[in-house]
């Protein structure tokens, strides 16, 4: 039975959870965390699945949501009837369908992070008739029990493109592109990644890459949570581990989530020129990104460790500029199909740029929603944004690197630069204050204003922060 599909009504699931002998009905839903939760009901009684279909769920919004407070926490999941997916790793026939969050009004949860990327896309539509596309590189690291002696050993940190036996996990990593495309999830390729580490505590950790096709940017975050689901499920069937950590080692090549972004206006990709160039409009997007860039580390790098892989510097950013093909830089212009000619392709995505800070422990819907916001901001903005664009740019520079200003060091440099920049992503409501208030009092709980300091004179401290880190998010 195949894993995706689609419906465009209530009576249409009820037909098939009969006609298909489904016993388990899922309402699935991504909070606050990231994570993909589950609310089971039996499917035996078909008055009882309609309802379900209808109505949804009550929930206790506090434990899904640090900004909703428990005096006031009742709140619904209501389905999605248009995604539903077989759950391919229940041993029961299972339906799991994606539900949406509303207040205690039936009215969309103001709080829930997809809400706000939905305002946010329709701030940057109404007012440009651009859509953003997006594409993630989502990294992780298998981790597994080292062997006693292995047959094909490697070498550390060159694993890049590796193929079976000097990679261990290929056979995983492609039973994780098929099930993603069991449940409803295009993906461009996967393939393993730099990292290869052999720790000396007898633990064994290989880097791997999944990257997805180009969605608007609330499909793409959705897509992006029920892959780190379906990975880890994945991995439990082969009884090994996984850990989307940014930095899993300071010796080792830290994890991203690099995002390509694309704008499309009347179903045209506009960041290129018609002879193959960046587009003015592309320049002022990237502009937004670099003014905003400070503040989007608050939803892009969310804890301590995310700090530590920029740090590191292994082909990760740290100075707030831009650059063709250069993987140090924060924004970087991939090498573009430039044979493809204009019009052959309709709706061609392949033109994009890359923007390489955040990481897999991002809110991937908060973080596209700023994104949203600076790349209006840079639109709206031209000559700002255009001038941002032209002085960050080090295309062949080696000493203006220096320079340069820097990414924030810590959450707490992150809080800071979040809180100068509040007005931006409140403005029309598109950001609840309470939301921006809990997300920088996290930050600060970190109390990590000294992570640089600790690097030198601390490092068992650095040791021991990224191994708390390592099965988070």
């Amino acid at each position: 039975m195949q894993g995706t599909l689609t419906f465009s009504e209530k009576e249409e699931i009820v037909r098939f959870i009969s006609e298909k002998g489904i016993k388990i009905l899922n309402l699935c839903h991504i909070p606050e965390d990231g994570r993909l939760k589950t609310l089971s009901f039996s499917a035996t009684s078909r008055k009882r699945v309609e309802e379900i279909l209808e109505f949804g769920e009550r929930v206790d919004g506090s434990n899904l949501f640090s900004f909703i407070e428990p005096g006031k926490s009742d709140i619904y999941v209501k389905p999605k009837i248009s995604r539903a997916f077989i759950n391919p790793f229940s041993t029961t026939s299972t339906l799991n369908i994606l539900c949406e969050y509303l207040d205690e009004h039936g009215k969309p949860l103001d709080v829930a992070p997809k809400n706000v990327l939905t305002r946010a896309e329709e701030k940057l539509r109404s007012s440009s008739g651009i859509v953003l596309k997006a594409l993630a590189e989502l990294e992780f690291y298998v981790v597994s029990k080292r062997e006693n002696e292995m047959l094909f050993p490697g070498v550390s940190d060159r694993n890049y493109h590796e193929s079976a036996p000097f990679t261990r996990f290929e056979n995983l990593r492609n039973e994780v592109l098929v099930m993603l495309s069991n449940v409803g999830i295009g993906t461009k390729y996967g393939h393993s990644e730099v990292g290869r580490v052999f720790s000396k505590d007898g633990v064994f950790m290989e880097q791997q890459e999944v990257e997805f096709l180009p969605q608007n940017l609330a499909e793409m975050a959705e897509s992006i949570s029920i892959a780190k689901w379906v990975i880890r499920n994945v991995c439990a069937k082969y009884e090994v581990s996984v850990s989307f950590s940014p930095k899993v080692s300071l010796e080792h090549a830290g994890t991203g989530m690099h995002i390509h972004l694309c704008g499309v206006r009347n179903e045209e990709n506009v960041v290129a020129n018609p002879n193959g160039t960046l587009s003015t409009e592309a320049l002022k997007m990237i502009g937004g990104i670099l003014k905003f860039a400070p503040s989007l580390s608050a939803f892009g790098n969310t804890t301590p460790a995310s700090y530590l892989r920029f740090i590191a510097r292994k082909e990760s950013p740290m100075h707030i500029c831009w650059s063709s093909r250069n993987r140090l830089a924060l924004i970087r212009i991939p090498l573009w199909w430039s044979f493809i000619k204009k019009g052959e392709e309709k709706g061609n995505l392949k033109e994009t740029f890359e923007y390489r800070a955040p990481d897999p422990f991002a809110n991937a819907y908060l973080l596209f929603a700023g994104i949203a916001i600076a790349v209006n901001y840079g639109l709206e903005n031209s000559e700002e944004a255009l001038k941002m664009a032209g002085d960050l740019h080090i295309e062949g520079t080696s000493g203006k690197r220096k320079r340069l200003k820097v990414l924030p060091r810590s959450c707490s440099e992150a809080a800071k630069r979040l809180r100068r920049d509040r007005r931006f992503y409140e403005a029309n409501g598109v950001f609840p204050k309470k939301l921006i208030d809990k997300t920088i009092d996290k930050l600060r709980a970190f109390k990590d204003k000294d992570l640089w300091k600790n690097l030198a004179e601390k490092p068992e401290k650095i040791e021991k922060l990224l191994g708390q880190y390592l099965h988070y998010g």
